[in-house]
C-alpha cells in the first residue's frame, strides 16, 4: 500500500466528511447551498416587482412585463387603430410582446446569475 493512502488525513476524503482544500467540510457546502436556495427564492419573488417596457412602432404600442414573463400592460395608440390595416396592429402587438419576453427573460437570467456566478461547486462550474 503506497505512503498516504486510504488512512485518514493521508489523502482522499477527510475525516469530517469533506474534500481536501474545502474548508469546513460537508456541512459548509450544505449550508451554503442552503444559504444559494433561500437567496434564488427571494431573488424569484423580487422578479415579480421588477419590469421591462417596450415600445414599438415610434410609439404606436407599448407594453409592460414583469420578470415572470407576466404581461401587465398593453397601451395602443388611437392612431395605430386603422380598420383597414389591422394585419399592421396586430403585427406590432407581435413584435412588442416577444421582445417584451426576451427583455424579461433576460433580466430574470442576469438576476439569477448574479447568484450562481461566483459560486465554487466541483464539477459543476
Amino acid at each position: 500500500m503506497s505512503k498516504g493512502k486510504g488512512r485518514p488525513g493521508g489523502g482522499g476524503f477527510r475525516p469530517g466528511g469533506g474534500l481536501p482544500g474545502m474548508p469546513g467540510g460537508s456541512g459548509n457546502v450544505m449550508a451554503q447551498l442552503q444559504k444559494l436556495q433561500e437567496e434564488m427564492a427571494r431573488t424569484q419573488e423580487r422578479l415579480a416587482e421588477e419590469t421591462v417596457g417596450v415600445t414599438v412602432g415610434g410609439g404606436m404600442v407599448t407594453v409592460v412585463m414583469n420578470g415572470h414573463q407576466k404581461l401587465l400592460s398593453i397601451a395602443i395608440a388611437k392612431e395605430a387603430v386603422d380598420p383597414e390595416d389591422v394585419e399592421m396592429l396586430q403585427d406590432m402587438i407581435l413584435a412588442a410582446v416577444n421582445e417584451a419576453i426576451e427583455r424579461s427573460q433576460g433580466l430574470a437570467a442576469d438576476k439569477m446569475s448574479a447568484l450562481t456566478g461566483g459560486l465554487k461547486l466541483p464539477g459543476l462550474m
